[in-house]
């Protein structure tokens, strides 16, 4: 399964105490930082699949599919993209750090788990078209799961001191990373910059493209 974050992230409509808000999980038309473009319909048969079985996507904190934190009471397509409502279970404890956060604006992120069923690439604008995705789940996220927080990940992280294998875990799960995606880019990830502490800066073009490899 791939996650995708939208651009913005997360555009918040509503958050009432009771915990339910609104909002755009995923942007059409915006090409995130894979050349990947999610096309308008490309939500509309999983939607339908979703109405027929009686089922909705699930709501994750993190992706982490043990951190279930409320759930999607309706979700739909419309010109700009997919808008979703929901309701945070504030009787669990990680949906009430989740609205805590959102509230403060501390994290505005939101990411969607999907699976790709049909796609084009385009290779005059350089843009793989994602025509139809099976919609998984839509997850509240500190940050997106993209190049960009990967990049800041690593320079955060950067010191006389590098972080220990499970705590690069922990820390790339809290950039919205699954548990999967985050134990294989920390196995390979990691001993990459424990190598650049003998050999200089890390070629940060190269360890992206190698980790990128792992995630897609």
């Amino acid at each position: 399964m791939k996650m995708k974050s939208s651009a913005p992230i997360f555009e918040i409509k509503a958050l009432e105490e009771s915990g339910v808000f609104s909002g755009y999980a995923s942007i059409f038309g915006n090409k995130d930082s894979y050349g990947d473009v999610v096309m308008p319909g490309a939500f509309a048969k999983s939607l339908a699949d979703h109405r027929r079985k009686g089922s909705r996507p699930k709501m994750f904190w993190q992706h982490d599919p043990h951190n279930p934190i409320g759930s999607w009471t309706d979700i739909a397509e419309d010109g700009k993209g997919l808008w979703v409502e929901g309701r945070l279970n504030m009787g669990v404890q990680k949906a009430q750090e989740a609205y805590a956060l959102l509230k403060a604006g501390d994290i505005d992120g939101m990411s969607i788990g999907y699976h790709t069923v049909s796609a084009e690439p385009d290779e005059k604008a350089g843009v793989l078209r994602l025509k139809e995705l099976k919609l998984v789940e839509v997850s509240i996220v500190s940050m997106g799961a993209n190049e960009r927080a990967l990049v800041d990940a690593v320079k955060q992280i950067r010191g006389d001191n590098l972080p220990s294998l499970p705590e690069f875990e922990n820390f790339l799960r809290e950039a919205g990373f699954s548990k999967t995606e985050a134990t294989a880019i920390a196995g390979k990830g990691l001993s990459h910059l424990h190598r650049s502490e003998s050999g200089g800066e890390p070629n940060g073009a190269d360890f992206l493209a190698e980790l990128a490899a792992l995630t897609r």
